[in-house]
């Protein structure tokens, strides 16, 4: 997997206007759980001319870069924090790997450039984001692959009881509270609401990792993700899964947040399986929560 770093300045998204229903919301949660690190983050995630985007190289490529049908894409721009996740779930070749909330299909395809899985499903319960999944794979991903690829719309709660104890890895990207595109919504009322249902995320976050526990064979490896700085959604999930699940034990992930400290800036989390990636001034990468957690073989 090849990657290079890239600083962008984006007109359209500079011209948003940053919701103060969610700023101040931000504001009174993230100052408390952050402390003195909040007022650096909030500076750069209220800066999108800040932001750093990075460029995912795709080993199949073919010279086009829009979509078109039988042309693959050459390169996937994403927060470089999304590859975290990728990088902590330790894909090798011919293994069978889910991905549970795979829309838009961004970690699907760095996946794809890690190793050679013998099967990969990957699972988007939302109709928009399945379409874009489907798009983004027939993009970047050439025929003979293609064909160990399984997409379904399947509401990922009920994945575990479908396919027991089948995957080797398991990677749940859940749904968040997504900081930045959160911070920019335009309507105020409809960012209300979403602050409101925010409290739901913990248990439906929940309900993905149990059912996603199920899927995965003992033995296997599972990385839980998000984009939110929230430690509702991060550290109480993954607290609430080791306190509830015998056969579930965290995995030490500290060697990376060493290896990547160069690159990135992270967060106490307060656990050895947990990290956080918070955006910094010339590491403007994040937010990315990512845990690992590992299946034992016996309950």
């Amino acid at each position: 997997m090849m990657l290079t770093r890239l600083k962008a300045k984006s007109e359209r998204k500079v011209a948003k206007q940053i919701c103060k229903v969610v700023l101040d919301h931000f504001e009174k949660e993230y100052s408390r759980e952050l402390g003195d690190a909040w007022h650096t983050v909030r500076d750069i995630l209220t800066s999108p001319s800040c932001w750093q985007y990075a460029v995912l190289l795709n080993r199949f490529k073919m010279p086009s870069e829009r979509h078109q049908t039988g042309n693959l894409k050459k390169y996937y721009l994403l927060n470089a924090a999304s590859l975290l996740p990728v990088l902590a779930l330790e894909l090798r070749d011919g293994e069978k790997v889910l991905d549970l909330c795979a829309g838009p299909g961004g970690k699907s395809i760095a996946l794809l450039q890690c190793a050679y899985p013998g099967y990969l499903h990957c699972n988007e319960y939302d109709s928009l984001r399945l379409r874009w999944l489907r798009q983004t794979l027939e993009s970047f991903i050439p025929q003979p692959l293609v064909n160990v690829i399984k997409v379904s719309e399947l509401d990922g709660r009920e994945m575990g009881d479908s396919q027991p104890e089948t995957f080797d890895k398991v990677l749940v990207d859940a749904p968040c509270s997504n900081d930045r595109s959160w911070l920019f919504s335009s309507d105020s009322q409809n960012a209300a609401c979403r602050i409101s249902q925010r409290r739901n995320l913990p248990l439906l976050q929940l309900e993905l990792l149990r059912s996603a526990i199920k899927a995965l064979r003992p033995g296997g490896l599972l990385v839980y993700s998000t984009c939110t700085l929230s430690k509702a959604e991060n550290q109480d999930v993954i607290s609430e899964v080791l306190n509830s699940c015998s056969n579930i034990m965290p995995v030490d992930i500290k060697e990376m947040a060493r290896t990547c400290s160069q690159d990135f800036t992270f967060a106490p989390t307060g656990q050895e399986c947990g990290l956080l990636v918070i955006p910094d001034k010339g590491k403007a990468w994040g937010p990315m929560y990512v845990a690992k957690l590992k299946k034992s073989w016996t309950t």
